[in-house]
This record gives C-alpha cells, structure tokens and sequence, in this order.
C-alpha cells in the first residue's frame, strides 16, 4: 500500500491528482496540504487533511505526518495577478515549493513529483519561466531516491484568478479538443489528464521503473494521463 501527501490539491490540477489517488485501491491514505478544505472531494476515510491558512506552517504538518508519505506530488502554483507581485507569486511558487521539497526530503520522502511548465528554463529573461527553472533545478539538487518533473503546456480547465486574455485561449484549445484532441495535444493538455499523468509516473518511479530523474514533456504527458496502469 501507497500512502502519498500532496500540496496544490485545492487547484486546477491539484484536485484532480488528489481524486485519482483517492479512487486507487492501492492507496492507503492521502495526506493534504492546504490552506482550507479541497472541494474536490467529499469525506473520504483515505484523505488526511492537513489544513492551515498560515502556509509557513505546512513544512511542520509535513514533517509530523508518520509514517512519512511514500510520493510528494506538488501541483502548487499562484499567478501574478492572484499574488499581487511577481515578488509574491515567488514566495509561493518557489520559496515555499523548495521548503516544503526540503522537508519531504529530510522526513524520507522517496519520489517527488512536480508540475512545473514547459517553457522552464533557469536562464530565461522572463520572470516567471526563470522562477520554474530554477525551482526544477533547486528539486533536482535535492537527489530524491526519484524525481519526476512533468512540464505541461496550456492546462485546459476552469481557473478562478485567469485573465481575460487567458480565459480566451483556454476556451480555444477547449474548443480545438472536441473537434479532435490530437490538434489540441500538441499545446494544451486537459488538467485531469495532466493529473492521470502525474500519478502514473509517481507510482512507475516509487516501482523504480523509470530514470532517477524523469523530465515529462507533453507528448509523453498525454500518453501518460490516457492510458489505464496497475493501481
């Protein structure tokens, strides 16, 4: 039996990786890290809510969870405009991502499993591209017994902070997806199959059946989140 721990579950993918965990006979107990109740869920016996408005104490909550969580997923992420600053969006999606992988690392966590982005890159002039980078490569430098970075596209789904411009392409790659979804793959995924993906290469990784780190693009990430595995 799994027992893994998630932080994000109350966002647009996040929900997702936390119903399908709960769904798997193979899953023992889902621990929760949040700032109020998931609402993707209904009581489940399985899920282990963690929650506390105050995100500095989740590393504490994290670090009391025994036995450890076996896989950390982090779908954690804000926008600017949510966050107010590209300073504030920082602090949530870096400094607080990097101290919670720290602490997961140091409470025996084996595999972490990070929804990043696929234009990260450490060196880009832009900030927020720049901040994923870096967070993928402060994770990497961690040396969990696994680690799997899975880098989406556009996530097609409903999102409270979107803005207007992207409230549009969302609406586009949606509508591009019942026409037919490979047309729509090759830019945007849906934010349930990113979630299917996500678990799927947590639970290959704690089998030890992929890479130490296994870097996901969205090729793969469709594959991935489409196709049925033990569970």
């Amino acid at each position: 039996m799994t027992s893994p721990a998630i932080v994000g579950s109350t966002g647009l993918v996040g929900s997702h990786i936390l119903t399908t965990l709960l769904s798997l006979p193979s899953i023992n107990t889902v621990s929760s890290l949040s700032r109020r109740d998931p609402a993707s869920v209904s009581i489940n016996a399985k899920l282990n809510l963690l929650v506390d408005a105050d995100n500095s104490k989740w590393a504490e909550k994290l670090a009391a969870v025994s036995p450890p969580p076996s896989i950390f997923f982090s779908a954690l992420g804000t926008t600017r405009g949510a966050a107010g600053s590209i300073e504030a969006q920082r602090a949530i999606d870096y400094d607080l991502n990097l101290s919670l992988a720290k602490t997961a690392k140091s409470s025996g966590v084996k595999v972490y499993v990070l929804i990043s982005t696929s234009g990260a890159n450490a060196h880009s002039m832009m900030a927020y591209p720049k901040m994923k980078g870096e967070l993928e490569d402060a994770i990497k430098a961690l040396e969990f017994d696994q680690t799997v970075i899975l880098r989406p596209g556009l996530i097609v789904g409903s999102r409270e902070e979107s803005r207007p411009a992207e409230w549009v392409i969302r609406k586009l790659a949606g509508a591009v997806g019942m026409i037919a979804n490979p047309l729509k793959d090759v830019w945007a995924q849906d934010k349930d199959v990113i979630a299917r993906a996500a678990v799927n290469a947590g639970l290959k990784a704690l089998d030890g059946e992929v890479p130490k780190v296994w870097e996901i693009g969205q090729s793969e990430i469709i594959k991935l989140g489409r196709t049925e595995w033990k569970s």
